[in-house]
């Protein structure tokens, strides 16, 4: 029986306003769909976009933002009911050819909650089930079904860019920027057998990142490209890693950022470009040449990878409690701006209030 047959959210209604709560009746479903009874739903630097820095989301205003999702399916079909899952960030649709291909994460039919429909920041959410991620019980006697927010994109995101990346045990990874979601790359990294270096301005994010294994941490905050690069050269001898080869994971989502990313590749470099920005950079792109490098980015994550994720946390090696801020529902507004201010130094997940 679903709670008071309504749904209650928070509606993005244009650039810059105040979210406003808004309530509706629960949707009809087909037999591909279910409703799910949001237990969390992350914030992410993609929702700042659309809410403050001009992003266009694909379906039109008003509407509910959010993408990083876990909850409770309460109404579909009876084999599922009441399991526990993360919904992924990008739902693809499994048959056009890019999915075929092994590339469902940028399918062109696919479905972003909170872009093209309405996503997390509600009670609830009715979504195609083909693609959820199952729960297990042992995962849910460590943590809460809300804390698992952020499997849905801050966690899978960076790691299928590793995976793209071709990383493997012994190699040097550079991770840019410790936050959000950078913090997770660099465990990812360390989970993966690398030596890792954390670059940030932030010496509380440095701190957290050196506390929880990262090999290494540099503040970069009023060094020049040069500089920097000389001090990661010397961090590398004392990991004894190759002076070659280096991973390279921008994740701050800033033209410096991208800049000391680009500037710090070397021979057979592969630079992995997952943090967002609307600004344009100026670089010479013959160093890719140069330097036999690559470039990559990356998309969201394929739903198939969820569960290498889930595994990492279920066997322990992947500890997230310390990155996570439980929020009321109730206090989007407040959070988003203290987010676009940079006053959080974990990610902040919102909990539907208790009714």
């Amino acid at each position: 029986m679903m709670e008071n047959n309504k749904i209650k959210s928070w509606k993005m209604t244009e650039l810059d306003a105040e979210f406003s709560l808004a309530e509706s009746d629960f949707p009809d479903i087909n037999d591909d769909e279910v409703i799910v009874r949001i237990a969390g739903c992350g914030v992410c630097h993609t929702d700042l976009s659309f809410w403050h820095y001009g992003v266009k989301t694909k379906h039109e205003l008003p509407l509910t933002l959010g993408h990083e999702i876990s909850g409770k399916i309460v109404a579909g079909p009876d084999k599922l009911l009441n399991k526990k899952v993360i919904i992924p960030a990008v739902l693809p649709c499994g048959m056009c050819e890019l999915c075929n291909s092994g590339s469902g994460n940028i399918c062109q039919n696919q479905l972003m909650p909170g872009n093209d429909f309405d996503g997390g920041f509600a009670s609830h959410i009715k979504v195609p089930h083909k693609n959820l991620c199952f729960v297990p019980e042992t995962v849910l006697d460590k943590y809460r079904l809300a804390e698992l927010a952020v499997v849905a994109d801050a966690i899978t995101t960076p790691y299928q860019v590793i995976r793209k990346s071709e990383l493997k045990a012994g190699d040097f990874a550079i991770v840019i920027g410790v936050g959000g979601v950078g913090i997770y790359a660099a465990l990812l990294t360390k989970i993966l057998g690398a030596k890792v270096l954390a670059l940030d301005i932030n010496d509380t994010k440095l701190d957290i990142a050196k506390t929880h294994g990262t090999d290494a941490v540099l503040n970069v905050k009023g060094l020049n490209p040069r500089e920097i690069k000389q001090k990661v050269r010397e961090i590398a001898k004392e990991l004894k890693v190759l002076a070659y080869g280096w991973k390279i994971f921008e994740m701050s989502g800033t033209a410096q950022g991208q800049e000391l990313g680009f500037s710090l590749i070397t021979f057979a470099s592969t630079m992995s470009v997952v943090g967002f920005t609307m600004d344009k950079l100026n670089v010479r792109l013959s160093n890719l040449m140069a330097f036999d490098a690559k470039l990559i980015g990356t998309w969201g994550c394929k739903p198939e990878l969820y569960k290498d994720v889930i595994d990492f946390i279920d066997q322990g090696k992947l500890e997230i409690k310390d990155f996570i801020e439980l929020f009321p529902m109730s206090e989007i507004n407040t959070v988003f701006k203290n987010t676009l201010e940079h006053k959080y130094t974990q990610r902040s997940v919102m909990v539907p209030d208790l009714d």
